[in-house]
Protein backbone atom coordinates (compact mmCIF):
# COMPACT_ATOMS: atom_id res chain seq x y z
CA UNK A 1 0.00 0.00 0.00
CA UNK A 2 2.58 2.56 1.14
CA UNK A 3 -0.09 5.17 1.88
CA UNK A 4 1.08 7.78 4.33
CA UNK A 5 -1.26 8.38 7.22
CA UNK A 6 -2.68 11.86 7.55
CA UNK A 7 -2.64 11.53 11.32
CA UNK A 8 -6.35 12.43 11.27
CA UNK A 9 -8.72 10.21 13.24
CA UNK A 10 -12.15 9.47 11.80
CA UNK A 11 -14.97 7.57 13.47
CA UNK A 12 -17.48 5.86 11.19
CA UNK A 13 -20.59 6.03 13.34
CA UNK A 14 -21.97 2.51 13.68
CA UNK A 15 -25.67 2.86 14.51
CA UNK A 16 -26.86 -0.05 12.37
CA UNK A 17 -27.72 1.82 9.15
CA UNK A 18 -24.83 2.17 6.79
CA UNK A 19 -22.11 0.41 4.86
CA UNK A 20 -19.57 0.94 7.61
CA UNK A 21 -16.99 -1.49 6.19
CA UNK A 22 -16.77 0.08 2.74
CA UNK A 23 -16.62 3.54 4.34
CA UNK A 24 -13.86 2.35 6.67
CA UNK A 25 -11.79 0.93 3.80
CA UNK A 26 -12.18 4.04 1.63
CA UNK A 27 -11.21 6.38 4.48
CA UNK A 28 -8.22 4.23 5.42
CA UNK A 29 -7.06 4.29 1.79
CA UNK A 30 -7.43 8.08 1.85
CA UNK A 31 -4.97 8.16 4.78
CA UNK A 32 -7.19 8.48 7.85
CA UNK A 33 -6.87 6.56 11.07
CA UNK A 34 -10.35 4.98 11.09
CA UNK A 35 -12.45 3.32 13.76
CA UNK A 36 -15.97 1.89 13.46
CA UNK A 37 -17.80 2.50 16.72
CA UNK A 38 -20.84 3.95 18.39
CA UNK A 39 -18.82 4.74 21.53
CA UNK A 40 -19.85 8.19 22.71
CA UNK A 41 -16.44 9.53 23.76
CA UNK A 42 -14.64 8.24 20.68
CA UNK A 43 -17.29 9.67 18.37
CA UNK A 44 -17.07 13.01 20.18
CA UNK A 45 -13.27 13.19 20.17
CA UNK A 46 -12.32 12.03 16.67
CA UNK A 47 -11.12 14.67 14.19
CA UNK A 48 -13.98 13.70 11.87
CA UNK A 49 -17.26 11.86 12.30
CA UNK A 50 -18.72 10.06 9.29
CA UNK A 51 -22.43 9.20 9.42
CA UNK A 52 -23.39 6.73 6.69
CA UNK A 53 -27.02 5.77 6.10
CA UNK A 54 -29.02 3.32 4.01
CA UNK A 55 -32.67 2.34 3.88
CA UNK A 56 -35.61 4.37 5.13
CA UNK A 57 -35.31 7.88 6.58
CA UNK A 58 -37.55 7.01 9.55
CA UNK A 59 -35.60 3.84 10.42
CA UNK A 60 -32.30 5.72 10.19
CA UNK A 61 -33.58 8.45 12.51
CA UNK A 62 -34.77 5.84 15.03
CA UNK A 63 -31.43 4.04 14.94
CA UNK A 64 -29.47 7.27 15.20
CA UNK A 65 -31.47 8.50 18.19
CA UNK A 66 -31.18 5.12 19.92
CA UNK A 67 -27.39 5.48 19.63
CA UNK A 68 -27.52 9.13 20.89
CA UNK A 69 -26.23 10.12 17.46
CA UNK A 70 -28.30 13.29 17.21
CA UNK A 71 -26.75 14.49 20.46
CA UNK A 72 -23.21 13.66 19.30
CA UNK A 73 -23.74 15.40 15.95
CA UNK A 74 -25.24 18.46 17.65
CA UNK A 75 -22.45 18.68 20.23
CA UNK A 76 -19.72 18.27 17.60
CA UNK A 77 -21.20 20.96 15.36
CA UNK A 78 -21.66 23.34 18.30
CA UNK A 79 -17.90 23.05 18.80
CA UNK A 80 -17.08 23.39 15.09
CA UNK A 81 -15.97 19.75 14.85
CA UNK A 82 -16.39 18.17 11.41
CA UNK A 83 -19.26 15.81 10.60
CA UNK A 84 -20.01 14.25 7.22
CA UNK A 85 -23.25 12.49 6.25
CA UNK A 86 -23.52 10.05 3.33
CA UNK A 87 -26.70 9.03 1.45
CA UNK A 88 -29.51 8.75 4.06
CA UNK A 89 -26.88 10.06 6.51
CA UNK A 90 -27.14 13.30 4.50
CA UNK A 91 -30.94 13.22 4.24
CA UNK A 92 -31.52 13.02 8.00
CA UNK A 93 -29.62 16.32 8.42
CA UNK A 94 -32.61 18.10 6.86
CA UNK A 95 -35.78 19.23 8.57
CA UNK A 96 -38.04 16.37 7.53
CA UNK A 97 -38.43 13.31 5.35
CA UNK A 98 -41.60 12.19 3.60
CA UNK A 99 -41.91 8.49 2.73
CA UNK A 100 -45.17 6.92 1.52
CA UNK A 101 -46.97 10.05 2.69
CA UNK A 102 -45.59 9.75 6.23
CA UNK A 103 -43.57 12.65 7.58
CA UNK A 104 -40.60 12.06 9.91
CA UNK A 105 -38.67 14.79 11.69
CA UNK A 106 -34.99 14.96 10.80
CA UNK A 107 -32.12 16.62 12.68
CA UNK A 108 -33.07 20.03 11.24
CA UNK A 109 -29.48 21.19 10.74
CA UNK A 110 -30.70 22.48 7.36
CA UNK A 111 -34.19 23.52 6.28
CA UNK A 112 -35.72 21.34 3.61
CA UNK A 113 -37.74 18.25 2.86
CA UNK A 114 -36.51 14.90 1.62
CA UNK A 115 -39.17 13.77 -0.86
CA UNK A 116 -39.55 11.09 -3.56
CA UNK A 117 -37.56 11.60 -6.75
CA UNK A 118 -39.79 12.42 -9.69
CA UNK A 119 -38.12 10.61 -12.56
CA UNK A 120 -39.00 7.98 -15.17
CA UNK A 121 -36.73 5.47 -13.41
CA UNK A 122 -36.56 5.24 -9.61
CA UNK A 123 -34.39 4.45 -7.73
CA UNK A 124 -31.70 6.61 -9.26
CA UNK A 125 -28.98 4.00 -9.38
CA UNK A 126 -25.60 4.38 -11.01
CA UNK A 127 -23.03 6.95 -12.03
CA UNK A 128 -23.84 10.61 -12.51
CA UNK A 129 -22.00 13.90 -12.89
CA UNK A 130 -22.55 16.76 -10.45
CA UNK A 131 -22.36 20.55 -10.64
CA UNK A 132 -20.13 21.76 -7.82
CA UNK A 133 -19.78 25.48 -7.04
CA UNK A 134 -16.58 27.46 -7.62
CA UNK A 135 -14.28 27.22 -4.62
CA UNK A 136 -15.73 23.98 -3.28
CA UNK A 137 -13.23 22.28 -1.00
CA UNK A 138 -14.79 18.82 -1.24
CA UNK A 139 -14.59 18.82 -5.04
CA UNK A 140 -11.18 20.54 -5.26
CA UNK A 141 -9.01 19.07 -8.01
CA UNK A 142 -11.86 17.00 -9.45
CA UNK A 143 -12.74 17.06 -13.13
CA UNK A 144 -16.19 18.66 -13.72
CA UNK A 145 -17.03 15.50 -15.69
CA UNK A 146 -16.18 13.21 -12.76
CA UNK A 147 -18.95 10.73 -12.00
CA UNK A 148 -20.16 9.60 -8.60
CA UNK A 149 -22.17 6.55 -7.60
CA UNK A 150 -25.76 7.17 -6.50
CA UNK A 151 -28.44 4.83 -5.24
CA UNK A 152 -31.54 6.54 -3.83
CA UNK A 153 -35.28 7.06 -4.34
CA UNK A 154 -35.58 10.27 -2.30
CA UNK A 155 -33.84 13.62 -2.47
CA UNK A 156 -33.92 17.28 -1.48
CA UNK A 157 -35.15 19.36 -4.41
CA UNK A 158 -34.87 22.85 -2.94
CA UNK A 159 -32.14 24.47 -0.88
CA UNK A 160 -33.61 26.87 1.67
CA UNK A 161 -30.80 28.12 3.92
CA UNK A 162 -29.74 31.67 3.10
CA UNK A 163 -26.80 33.22 4.92
CA UNK A 164 -26.91 37.02 4.99
CA UNK A 165 -24.06 37.62 7.44
CA UNK A 166 -21.01 38.52 5.31
CA UNK A 167 -18.68 37.15 8.03
CA UNK A 168 -20.12 33.65 7.59
CA UNK A 169 -19.14 31.56 4.61
CA UNK A 170 -22.36 30.76 2.76
CA UNK A 171 -23.14 27.06 2.35
CA UNK A 172 -21.92 25.59 -0.92
CA UNK A 173 -24.47 23.36 -2.59
CA UNK A 174 -23.67 20.85 -5.33
CA UNK A 175 -26.50 19.69 -7.60
CA UNK A 176 -27.16 16.66 -9.78
CA UNK A 177 -30.05 15.86 -12.07
CA UNK A 178 -32.13 12.71 -12.32
CA UNK A 179 -35.52 13.58 -13.76
CA UNK A 180 -35.12 16.94 -12.01
CA UNK A 181 -32.33 18.73 -10.14
CA UNK A 182 -31.64 17.64 -6.56
CA UNK A 183 -29.04 18.38 -3.89
CA UNK A 184 -26.03 16.09 -4.40
CA UNK A 185 -23.72 17.55 -1.73
CA UNK A 186 -23.55 20.36 0.82
CA UNK A 187 -20.57 22.07 2.46
CA UNK A 188 -21.59 24.21 5.41
CA UNK A 189 -18.81 24.99 7.86
CA UNK A 190 -18.03 21.89 9.91
CA UNK A 191 -20.99 20.01 8.41
CA UNK A 192 -20.89 18.48 4.98
CA UNK A 193 -22.75 15.71 3.25
CA UNK A 194 -23.12 13.83 -0.02
CA UNK A 195 -26.19 12.12 -1.46
CA UNK A 196 -23.90 9.85 -3.51
CA UNK A 197 -21.57 7.20 -2.06
CA UNK A 198 -17.97 8.50 -2.22
CA UNK A 199 -16.77 5.17 -0.81
CA UNK A 200 -18.17 3.43 -3.93
CA UNK A 201 -17.21 6.14 -6.43
CA UNK A 202 -13.73 4.94 -7.45
CA UNK A 203 -10.97 7.51 -7.88
CA UNK A 204 -13.32 10.50 -7.81
CA UNK A 205 -14.78 9.39 -4.49
CA UNK A 206 -11.32 8.68 -3.10
CA UNK A 207 -10.23 12.22 -4.03
CA UNK A 208 -13.32 13.69 -2.35
CA UNK A 209 -12.64 11.76 0.88
CA UNK A 210 -8.98 12.81 0.76
CA UNK A 211 -10.14 16.42 0.39
CA UNK A 212 -12.45 16.03 3.40
CA UNK A 213 -9.68 14.51 5.53
CA UNK A 214 -7.46 17.41 4.42
CA UNK A 215 -9.81 19.98 5.97
CA UNK A 216 -10.30 18.16 9.31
Amino acid sequence: MGMSKSGKSVVVFDYGFGNVRSAERALARAGADVEITRDFDRAMNADGLLVPGVGAFSACMKGLTAARGEWIIGRRLAGGRPVMGICVGMQILFERGIEHGVETEGLDEWPGTVAPLKAPVVPHMGWNTVEAPEGSRLFAGLDPEARFYFVHSYAVHEWGLEVTNPKIRAPEVTWATHGEPFVAAVENGALCATQFHPEKSGDAGAQLLTNWIGIL
